[in-house]
């Protein structure tokens, strides 16, 4: 009885751990702003911890606000197998941020 307690509980305990590590790579692509005078650029960045949309915009306004940018919006989320279609469009914002 105690070893099959045991083993439950490692079980569980290893069902909560195992998404964390198993959890894939983030990123979003999103469309931002300068103004006087107005330059418009689109970008990928990689996204920190939950993937999405409000995860990208909370992630992505303090960097691009560090260098004058304002994010306009958030275009997708998507995992590593997205990025390579992107990496031409955003040129050198190509996980800038």
């Amino acid at each position: 009885m105690k070893q099959i307690v045991f083993t439950s509980l490692v079980t569980l305990g290893l069902a909560l751990v195992a998404p964390a590590h198993a959890r894939a790579e983030c990123y979003a692509d999103y469309k931002a702003k300068q103004d006087a005078p107005l330059r418009l650029h689109y970008g990928v960045a990689q996204i920190p911890g939950d993937c999405s949309k409000a995860a990208a915009k909370a992630a992505l306004k303090p960097r691009l606000a560090a260098e004058g940018w304002i994010l306009l919006n958030v275009l997708s989320v998507f995992g590593a197998d997205g990025l390579e279609e992107r990496k031409a469009s955003a040129g050198k914002y190509f996980l800038r941020y």
